[in-house]
């Protein structure tokens, strides 16, 4: 290996030292919002970039649903439904997960605030 060759390796461990870290920081930037559907109807947006712990309230179908969110996080903490199955989803915080609760008919997702997939021209 001559010094060419040591140079090309250090250029190229430096880049991909930078650009790990520059995807690394856009990543942690993303502001993401929940926003909470009651029959297909969006009722509640709420941002999860939120400093201390808060809950909302949301009428359901069987009656109030409590919605607790926290350290960017979120979950159903209380509602009326036979089985709780809402309040047993636990929390979400990543744009592919979805609380789901029927009985209710409230659905919770996560939005990124530039949530593209791709452009078509």
């Amino acid at each position: 290996m001559n010094k060419n060759d040591l140079k090309l390796v250090l250029g190229l461990l430096v880049f991909s030292v930078f650009m790990i870290w520059l995807i690394v920081i856009t990543k942690n930037t993303d502001q993401k919002t929940a926003k909470v559907y009651f029959e297909n109807d969006l009722v509640l947006t709420i941002p999860l970039s939120q400093e201390s712990k808060s809950t909302h309230k949301v009428n359901g179908f069987n009656g109030e649903v409590v919605i607790e969110v926290d350290n960017d996080k979120i979950r159903v903490v209380q509602e009326k439904s036979p089985l709780h199955l809402c309040s047993k989803q636990g929390w979400i915080k990543e744009t592919y997960e979805t609380i789901v609760c029927l009985p209710n008919k409230v659905v919770i997702e996560i939005e990124a605030a530039d949530d593209v997939d791709a452009v078509i021209k």
